[in-house]
């Protein structure tokens, strides 16, 4: 009879050095691993655990404390909003920098290190805790940095660059967006220069809106214009600030009268800025946010670009309609005359019915002059028509419902170079359009599709 014993004893002595691995082994080889990242580890913290810390440099001291998750304010030397990207990005180098060996356990002198009179101390806070470090010259790699921490005197060679800790100052902290916003969800801006005064509003659903004119006129805006508007905003920073004090009161003295006030609007209420240019001829411009705030330093070009008038917000399609509201199109010029009509979703030509047409070439024609846009202002409105050749147009088309009731129209004129005089009904005033839609205008002919001929039928 076989005996089981041998098997028995191989197995309990088998789980009893899986049992010393996993409780005594394992153990011990987690701990020393966890031993020896720490002490690679430049700082003994997290990002998120990090509250406030301090920067010193040639360039002065610098304190920011977190506020809010995410939120950082600098505290001195002046109080004011934090670049988030600028103070983040300095923490995450500091919390993943390593070092990479220990060069003295006590320095009898610092100097070769650059540590006697070190270009940057940084402090930083996680609550209670606290370190200092203190960092030096470039190590023998470029991209390595010597450093020293206040907690044990150490001079180590560490990973960090340059670039990402040092000439770290209060201008590099403090945040120069003038305006904040996130521009999906502005629902109104309102634009004042002494030139005019326009409103613009989002008005749909969030992923659908379209941005419409509600002051001084009630109509569609320029939706690619509107859209520039909010990115300029959005990009508006300062070049410099002028903090409170003796030069603050000097420059606010000159800052009487805006070139242009600018309120933007969302759920979480508004934000005004207010543009100065005293002295155009000296090139300086400044922006005001806060009346007691800094006045900050911007590009004088900015004044310029954002200094538009009602024109240039206004939906400048000449025709004043949608495509998908026509039901006919005349067409009208010195050689053809004749009526597209949509039935079906199919287009045709009105007293030609039967006749099949290229689908293409006229939807591409029809959406032409829909889309056909004024580019440049001549008379507001009113006036007389004929010295621009509008009296006999040389070319009109008018756009009619499906319940036949005339939904716009546009009257060509007299061409000057690359444009021709129009009149529209969704501007009032005379404007020169593009000349080359004179040329796009299909004849009636070439619309038409000829019926292939049939192949005739095989001799037998």
């Amino acid at each position: 009879m076989k005996t089981f014993w041998p098997t028995v004893i191989l197995l309990a002595v088998m789980v009893s050095l899986g049992a010393y691995v996993y409780l005594v082994e394992l153990p011990g080889e987690r701990a020393k691993t966890a031993s020896e990242v720490k002490e690679k580890k430049l700082v003994p913290f997290e990002d998120s655990a990090v509250t406030a810390f301090t920067v010193k440099s040639p360039g002065g001291e610098v304190t920011l404390t977190r506020t809010q998750p995410r939120v950082w304010a600098v505290t001195s030397p002046v109080q004011t909003e934090a670049d988030l990207r600028e103070v983040e990005n300095l923490i995450r180098a500091l919390v993943l920098g390593k070092v990479t060996r220990v060069v003295e356990e006590q320095a009898a002198s610092l100097g070769p290190f650059g540590l006697e009179s070190p270009p940057a101390v940084i402090t930083l806070a996680a609550g209670s805790q606290a370190e200092t470090l203190s960092l030096g010259d470039s190590g023998p790699l470029s991209s390595t940095l010597y450093a020293m921490r206040g907690s044990d005197r150490q001079v180590l060679l560490t990973d960090l660059a340059a670039k990402d800790v040092f000439n770290k100052t209060l201008w590099t902290f403090r945040r120069k967006e003038l305006l904040r916003f996130d521009r999906e969800r502005v629902d109104r801006v309102h634009l004042l220069t002494p030139r005019s005064e326009v409103t613009l509003e989002r008005k749909g659903d969030k992923e659908k809106s379209l941005w419409s004119l509600i002051f001084p006129v009630e109509t569609r805006a320029d939706q690619g214009e509107a859209r520039l508007l909010l990115s300029q905003l959005e990009d508006l920073k300062a070049m410099g600030f002028i903090d409170p004090g003796p030069e603050h009161q000097s420059v606010s003295a000159t800052l009487t009268r805006p070139v242009a006030k600018i309120i933007v609007e969302d759920a979480a209420g508004e934000r005004t800025v207010r543009l100065f240019q005293p002295d155009p001829a000296s090139g300086e411009a400044f922006a005001v946010a806060t009346p007691d705030g800094p006045i900050a330093r911007i590009n004088p070009s900015f004044v310029k670009d954002i200094s538009k008038d009602l024109f240039a917000f206004q939906d400048k399609r000449l025709l004043g309609t949608e495509m998908d509201d026509i039901g006919m199109l005349k067409i009208k010029t010195r050689e053809e005359q004749y009526t597209l009509a949509k039935r079906n979703g199919v287009w045709l030509i009105e007293d030609a019915p039967t006749a099949r047409l290229d689908q293409q070439k006229a939807s591409l024609f029809v959406s032409r002059v829909v889309d056909l846009p004024a580019e440049l202002r001549i008379v507001k409105a009113g006036g007389p028509l004929a010295p621009y050749g509008l009296h006999a147009p040389t070319a009109e088309y008018t756009a009619i419902g499906a319940d036949g009731k005339e939904r716009g129209r546009i009257r060509l004129g007299k061409k000057v170079g690359g444009l021709v005089y129009a009149v529209g009904h969704g501007l009032r005033g005379v404007y020169q359009a593009r000349a080359d839609i004179l040329s796009l205008v299909p004849p009636r002919k070439e619309l038409i599709v000829a019926d292939r001929p049939q192949a005739p039928a095989p001799s037998p």
